[in-house]
């Protein structure tokens, strides 16, 4: 399945952190620490970011301690950030507020 590579301009980049804030680049990559109410929400919100990650053929690095779910997400054969990577961490925010209620 081919797309598009095309890497995120720094500007690109600095306005989804704008309105992400909760997401930071570090390493090459973008990353977010999710802290969930209890250890089995943080699961349920780690297998809807499974289901969403596999619809867009885009796997973000999982970690999981105890309530805490960190995401790091990079479009590796394209050499940097580019919108799938954007695109699946908002996503990943919409998940996190909807399962949530925002917390």
């Amino acid at each position: 399945m081919a797309y598009d590579r095309t890497l995120l301009a720094p500007d690109a980049l600095q306005t989804f952190l704008a309105k992400h804030p909760a997401w930071t680049h570090e390493g090459g990559m973008i990353r977010r620490v999710y802290e969930a109410p209890s250890f089995l929400e943080g699961i349920a919100f780690v297998e809807k970011v499974a289901k969403a990650a596999e619809a867009a053929n885009h796997h973000p690095d999982i970690d999981i301690r105890w309530r805490k779910v960190t995401l790091a997400l990079v479009t590796h054969d394209a050499g940097g950030i580019t919108f799938r990577d954007t695109d699946l961490a908002a996503e990943a925010d919409r998940l996190f507020a909807e399962g949530t209620g925002g917390r």
